[in-house]
């Protein structure tokens, strides 16, 4: 708790706390993040699933993952600056708290199909495996349930 309080006394959480201009272009940039974020991983896993089987998975992926790598680094940024706000309510927000939670299960199974062979076997002959196609799906429904647990936010 010594941490959040800290957090919410911050140059950054008091700026965006008395600037409605600053914390609208902060809101934002979040919310245009996960658009990219979304925007690439959903065509992405949606290809690895195996819809769009004629756009080449190994001209696609690449492209798509560093897309959705760069939304992710900025919403995570972005969220990080609008959870400083009020980090004692977030914390304890079971919304904010199962949104956490998937980012990190959609974080590690990127991670998981990033270093497994069936990543390598798509990016150079085109090829994707059933586990990688089960693990596509499994990310688009991860991301879409974390952004509905983003919007569930509000609400509690």
């Amino acid at each position: 708790m010594e941490f959040l309080e800290w957090l919410s006394a911050t140059t950054l959480a008091v700026g965006l706390r008395r600037s409605a201009t600053l914390y609208m272009f902060v809101n934002a940039a979040h919310i245009l993040a996960i658009g990219l974020l979304i925007g690439a991983i959903l065509p992405l896993d949606l290809r690895l699933a195996g819809l769009f089987g004629k756009v080449p998975v190994e001209v696609a992926a690449p492209f798509l993952s560093r897309l959705a790598g760069i939304g992710l680094a900025l919403a995570l940024l972005t969220g990080f600056c609008l959870f400083s706000v009020r980090p004692t309510e977030y914390a304890v927000n079971p919304a904010f708290l199962a949104k956490l939670g998937l980012i990190g299960l959609g974080v590690l199974n990127v991670l998981l199909i990033h270093t497994g062979k069936g990543w390598r076997a798509a990016m150079t002959i085109g090829i994707v495996r059933p586990a990688m196609r089960f693990s596509a799906t499994l990310s688009a429904m991860i991301w879409i349930a974390a952004v509905v647990a983003g919007r569930w936010i509000g609400f509690l």
